[in-house]
């Protein structure tokens, strides 16, 4: 395995970080574990399934019996049965619910029931409460699995943790990582919290976590996130979350709120079911009215049952909230976090994205990627005075210059100009760095020109009051910017670069990844309104991950973050936020969206189809009690299937 996919290779050993090899972490168990519920029962040892199963078995008992000629009482009894048990699951909750002014899809179920006991149809009311109670029993078990799924993310936190304690390693459940804690996390082991590397060099595979495919090199200064898989060597890690408040419990908390905050879609839903409930009711009782004026109530108070059942919104109720859960839950699967439903049916619907250039497009890590030398003067002599006097700057581009020479040679009385350069002497020569505005490149002039062109930014070198070099620093682009965009026009979407940096870096970066419609020189409050007039045109995200971006991720129809390396005030303003730094995962994540999107829309649809059909089939005593039950569950049982499906996650062309 190489070094360029998987970082340095070192030995797996634990005695240059002292970490004792017979230190025992198994004997602790950690409360973030018992968060995490054991596997989910198989559904032949579900409990709630039981009263279900029962009142299913008791009806085919019944039906048995009557088919063998037994079907007095014998058979009454075991229809009674499984009304009981049928009945138990939904009754006590539609009457508690009754009881405090909230009417719902139980409330008709129980009337339907009672009525047709009364009307003398026992088995018809069982095959009512088996088939109402199975499906809301299987409802519950769908949107159980996909929270399952979402609470599972926490195993991933170990349940121990090598902590270092009053100078000694000791093993601790990991909840009771405190901030500023030192981690050892041998080879092989997960990372308990967030945390950065203090010592030791190694490779983390944070696939889990952030969806990244390839484990990432790390080393002193390298931050690592919960649940991250450490590599060939040891690290000494400093731990900047708690164990019980770190990177996973956030997704997990976010995602979980995210089903509590429900879309438009949703609350179209349950604009329809609500008020769905009293109008069948009152329906049902004007129909009930209308067989006493024609002096045939009991056909007619049937009819009403069946009416009563045909136009109850069950699948209505559901259509939504089971697609929701089931698709943001399998996204944080691939570190794509949505913050609510609402959210996630706008992100169907985006038809522009407009990115911000540092830190999402590029690195945000500036380094220099050109040296061009005056004549009879080397490069590498060009870079020892430049690193020389960065040594002692606090300016951000020093770090690149500093990373590409790290040896130099000391340089004496130096003196920084704020916003201008450094000057000092090495070897007992003057020599001085700085841009273009406070030294004059001479000779070096065009060429400057034709770097400033690509996007770079240009500093030059001076000794003795010569100019003999100039220095290119680039925030590079990303190696997956240009993939990422070409999918995104593929698919249709606009996209457009909205930076703060001056017109002709912006645009040179922009060119390599792809996007021609660049706005540059932009303050904050330019970004939020350039947003909003994009918004009244089309649907629009915007991708950020600095202070700066806030209010413009608030503007959008729909902001995301670069959760892994943006700023908190980017992150709480933002709809979505993505764990890692592949921006091939935002065609991903639109995809997934719409996909679950035209699921919700397809579930609303068909579920209104099922009232409208049944009802006048009912009304017009085409179908019965029985079949107008089975039609009708067995619809909302297609309603949860197409639901689940949500959580299929689109192929990955990484």
């Amino acid at each position: 395995m190489s070094e360029e996919c998987c970082g340095p290779r070192e030995p797996s050993t634990v005695r240059d970080l002292d970490i004792p090899r017979d230190t025992d972490t198994s004997a602790v168990t950690s409360p973030a574990a018992a968060l995490v519920n054991t596997d989910l029962a198989p559904w032949w040892r579900d409990r709630a399934l039981a009263l279900p199963a029962l009142s299913g078995v008791l009806l085919i008992a019944a039906l048995i019996a009557i088919a063998a000629g037994a079907d007095g009482w014998p058979a009454t009894a075991l229809q009674a049965g499984s009304l009981l048990a049928g009945a138990a699951t939904f009754v006590p909750g539609a009457l508690r619910r009754l009881a405090s002014g909230s009417l719902g899809v139980g409330l008709l179920m129980t009337i339907a029931a009672v009525g047709a006991v009364l009307l003398g149809h026992v088995g018809e009311a069982a095959a009512l409460a088996f088939l109402f109670s199975i499906a809301e029993a299987l409802e519950d078990r769908a949107m159980d699995r996909a929270r399952h799924g979402l609470r599972a993310l926490l195993s991933l936190i170990p349940e121990t943790a090598l902590v270092e304690r009053d100078g000694a390693p000791v093993t601790l459940p990991a909840s009771e990582i405190v901030v500023g804690d030192l981690l050892f996390v041998r080879a092989g082991e997960r990372v308990a919290t967030d945390g950065v590397v203090e010592g030791g060099r190694s490779s983390v595979d944070t696939s889990a976590v952030t969806g990244e495919s390839i484990p990432v090199a790390v080393e002193a200064g390298v931050t690592v996130l919960a649940g991250s898989i450490n590599g060939t060597g040891s690290l000494r890690i400093q731990a900047t979350a708690r164990g019980t408040d770190n990177s996973l419990t956030t997704i997990v908390r976010l995602v979980e709120e995210a089903n509590s905050r429900k879309g438009t879609r949703a609350r179209l839903a349950d604009r329809i079911a609500r008020p769905l409930v009293p109008i069948v009711l009152v329906l049902a009782a004007a129909i009930i009215g209308f067989g006493f004026l024609i002096v045939d109530p009991e056909l007619w108070t049937e009819r009403a049952l069946v009416v009563l059942v045909a136009a109850s919104p069950c699948a209505l109720a559901i259509a939504v909230p089971v697609t929701v859960i089931s698709a943001i839950g399998s996204a944080s699967k691939l570190g794509i976090i949505v913050k609510s439903g609402a959210a996630f049916e706008r992100l169907g619907s985006i038809r522009t994205v407009a990115l911000d250039k540092t830190g999402t497009l590029t690195r945000n890590q500036p380094t220099v990627v050109a040296v061009e030398t005056a004549t009879d003067v080397t490069r590498d002599a060009v870079l020892q005075i430049a690193a020389a006097l960065e040594a002692h700057s606090t300016h951000p581009l020093a770090a690149a210059v500093l990373a590409e020479q790290p040896d130099h040679p000391d340089a004496i009385d130096v003196v920084e100009d704020a916003g201008r350069g450094v000057s000092g002497l090495i070897d007992g020569t003057p020599a001085r760095i700085g841009n273009t505005r406070w030294l004059n490149a001479g000779a070096l002039n065009e060429t400057a020109a034709a770097l400033a062109d690509k996007g770079m930014t240009v500093v030059v070198v001076e000794r003795d009051g010569r100019v003999i070099g100039l220095l290119g620093i680039r925030d590079e682009l990303r190696p997956d910017a240009a993939e990422a965009v070409a999918q995104l026009q593929a698919s249709g979407i606009r996209t457009l670069m909205l930076t703060g940096d001056n017109a002709r870096t912006a645009t040179a970066l922009a060119t390599q990844a792809g996007i021609s419609d660049v706005r540059a020189e932009l303050l904050p409050a330019d970004k939020a309104h350039a947003i909003e007039a994009l918004a009244a045109e089309s649907p629009t995200a915007m991708i950020g991950d600095g202070i700066n971006d806030a209010p413009a991720l608030a503007a959008a129809d729909v902001g995301i973050a670069m959760g892994a390396t943006g700023s908190a005030v980017a992150v709480e303003s933002a709809d979505v936020a993505f764990t890692g730094s592949d921006l091939r995962l935002i065609p991903l994540a639109l995809l997934h969206a719409r996909r679950g999107r035209r699921i919700m829309t397809g579930n609303i649809v068909l579920s209104l189809a099922i009232i409208i059909v049944l009802f006048p089939l009912a009304l017009f005593g085409v179908l019965g009690l029985a079949g107008v039950v089975l039609v009708h569950e067995v619809a909302e049982l297609v309603v949860i299937v197409n639901g689940v499906r949500a959580a299929r996650l689109p192929q990955r062309s990484l």
